[in-house]
């Protein structure tokens, strides 16, 4: 073999080896480029203790940069963003827009901030999007319908924001989502019922908001919510009766209807819910008799009543209590 034949082969060796030192692995650069955009913005505390040059942390054995968790080196020797968790820093302004180029992201949480405007359509760039939280800020207009493009979307976290408009009955075709927090908003309009088309769909929560329209109407496909287990439609403005059809819905443990406009009686066929525990009818025009069955349930610990027209004889069951369930006991 000639020597400049043999000089090739052994840098071509060495090249290879060094390719394998997890020291010489580097961020994607349109990563790298995305979150020094957000690092330009300014305005960021966390920012200032993003220093380095890679935000995954691999060069010179340097930890990622706080909030960011990265994949492990994939075949071509970079890393991709795939969790950026921001919450509860003071973060103020508008979206930024440079975190729909993390096109990786699985995980994206700015909850607990001072962000306010829209919630802009890029966000449906974020193809891999499982959990997006966003609750506890300050995010006025529309819900963007691009949010329907996220089709590996697990969890959505919107509540206590200024948001308005009507629920995008896109949102239907997510077929992944598990758990839908859209509480403390301005909503308006019905909720669509081709939420009901959501196989996964365990918790659905629409309170405290603007909403119109019936429990009949949201449940008016054969089959619906398979997999619900608690519906939260208390403080808003719907009317109708309560529904015996509700009772096919056989996962449903927590049913909460408080402070609306509903009346007429309460159907027995509610009680055949064999898990049903939780049944919150407060603050509405029922009436006539609860029937016997409720209070024969196994699994019910709290009816509440209070602030209907039923008989002297409707006596509620347990202690009344607001429902708080924190977004961790879904998560993991």
């Amino acid at each position: 073999m000639e020597p400049w034949s043999r000089f090739a082969c052994l840098l071509l060796l060495l090249v290879l080896i060094s390719c394998q030192q997890p020291a010489l692995c580097k961020t994607l650069d349109r990563d790298v480029q995305a979150l020094n955009e957000l690092k330009a913005g300014g305005g960021w505390r966390v920012m200032y203790s993003w220093v380095g040059d890679d935000p995954c942390g691999d060069e010179g054995g340097a930890p990622a940069w706080p909030g960011i968790t990265c994949s492990p080196a994939n075949q071509d020797e970079f890393r991709v963003v795939t969790e950026l968790e921001l919450s509860q820093i003071s973060i103020v302004g508008s979206f930024p827009i440079a975190v729909t180029n993390l096109l990786d992201l699985k995980k994206l949480d700015l909850h607990g901030n001072k962000l306010t405007g829209t919630i802009p359509p890029q966000i449906g760039q974020l193809k891999n999007l499982e959990t997006l939280n966003l609750r506890w800020n300050k995010f006025q207009d529309l819900i963007p319908a691009e949010l329907s493009e996220l089709k590996k979307l697990q969890n959505l976290f919107l509540s206590f924001n200024n948001l308005k408009g009507s629920i995008p009955k896109e949102l239907g075709n997510l077929t992944a989502l598990r758990y839908v927090y859209l509480h403390e908003n301005r909503l308006i309009g019905r909720i669509p019922p081709e939420l009901g088309n959501l196989p996964n769909l365990r918790h659905l929560d629409v309170s405290n908001n603007h909403l119109v329209g019936t429990i009949r109407e949201l449940i008016r496909t054969e089959g619906c919510f398979p997999s619900l287990r608690n519906l939260y439609l208390n403080n808003n403005n719907i009317g109708g009766g309560i529904p015996g059809e509700l009772s096919r819905i056989k996962t449903l443990e927590i049913l909460y209807l408080s402070h609306n406009k509903i009346a007429g009686p309460v159907p027995e066929a509610l009680a055949s819910l064999p898990r049903l525990t939780y049944l919150y009818l407060d603050h509405n025009s029922l009436n006539g008799r609860i029937p016997d069955a409720f209070y024969r349930h196994p699994n019910l610990k709290e009816l509440y009543i209070d602030g209907n027209q039923f008989r002297d004889s409707a006596t509620p069951i347990g202690i009344h209590r607001t429902m708080e369930v924190s977004d961790a006991e879904f998560l993991f």
